[in-house]
C-alpha cells in the first residue's frame, strides 16, 4: 500500500465507553495492514457528539501515533463533534478533514 494514500476508518452509530476498545482493536488491525501515515476517520454517522465519542476519537489518535506515528484525521465532522473536539483541546492532536452539512 501506497504510505501517502490514507486508509479509513468509519465509525457510525452511537459510540459507548464500551465499544471504544472494538474501535481500537478495528483501527490497529486496519494499520496492521497498511503503511499509511494518515487514518480517514469518517464520524459522519455518529448518531451523538457526546463526551463518550470524544474520549473515542483520543484513544484512536492514541491508537495511531503508537503504530508508528500515525495520524488520525476526521471525515464527516458535526458541528457539535467539533465544538466539543475543540472545547477538551483536541483539535491540535487530530486532523480535522471538513465538516458535515
Amino acid at each position: 500500500m501506497d504510505p501517502l494514500s490514507p486508509v479509513a476508518l468509519v465509525v457510525t452509530g452511537r459510540v459507548t465507553r464500551a465499544g471504544v476498545p472494538r474501535l481500537c482493536a478495528e483501527l490497529e488491525a486496519i494499520l496492521a495492514a497498511s503503511d499509511a501515515a494518515v487514518v480517514d476517520c469518517d464520524v459522519g454517522g455518529l448518531e451523538r457528539a457526546d463526551l463518550a465519542a470524544v474520549e473515542a476519537i483520543a484513544r484512536l489518535s492514541v491508537v495511531a501515533r503508537r503504530s508508528g506515528g500515525r495520524r488520525l484525521r476526521l471525515c464527516g465532522t458535526p458541528p457539535e463533534l467539533r465544538l466539543l473536539i475543540d472545547l477538551v483541546g483536541l483539535s491540535d492532536v487530530v486532523g480535522l478533514a471538513d465538516t458535515a452539512s
